[in-house]
């Protein structure tokens, strides 16, 4: 337990400005309890929606992270960021930081918030910054090849 803030072990505090507020967020480092990897995807990975490639690339990441199924990230370089629209949805998670949101206007309602990238991942993920995640329920399809 980290004392000073009453933090689980291994979680540091992380000071944030929002405004005129600044509020503090747990920064948790992944271990055993709570395993997150990262590789390169082997072969090629697209995403499609409304019959559109959105992204297309041999250079993706997979991140397996605890019981959650794995997730593709893209490098922008490889995303179609013109068939994008930055939305103003944000989350946060302990272990890879802020999370900022895009959605997919011509595939409809259903790809609101599709998209997600951390911007300034924390260092233990720090491999996935500069690269986007599809929700799957939310594009006709994320196909890998190879």
């Amino acid at each position: 337990m980290n004392a000073a803030f009453g933090l689980p072990a291994g979680a540091a505090p992380l000071k944030e400005r929002h405004s005129n507020m600044t509020t503090q967020r747990t920064v948790k480092i992944p271990g055993p309890d709570h395993p997150i990897t990262i590789e390169a995807t082997p072969g090629r990975v697209r995403v499609v929606v409304a019959g559109k490639v959105v992204a297309d690339s041999t250079r993706a990441l997979t991140l397996r992270e605890a019981a959650y199924p794995a997730v593709q990230y893209v490098p922008r370089a490889d995303v179609d960021m013109s068939l994008l629209q930055r939305s103003e949805h944000t989350t946060y998670c302990p272990y890879k930081g802020e999370c900022s949101y895009y959605s997919i206007p011509s595939g409809g309602e259903r790809t609101l918030n599709a998209v997600w990238t951390y911007e300034a991942p924390y260092e233990a993920v720090a491999a996935i910054g500069g690269h986007l995640a599809f929700y799957p329920d939310r594009v006709d399809e994320i196909g890998i090849d190879g």
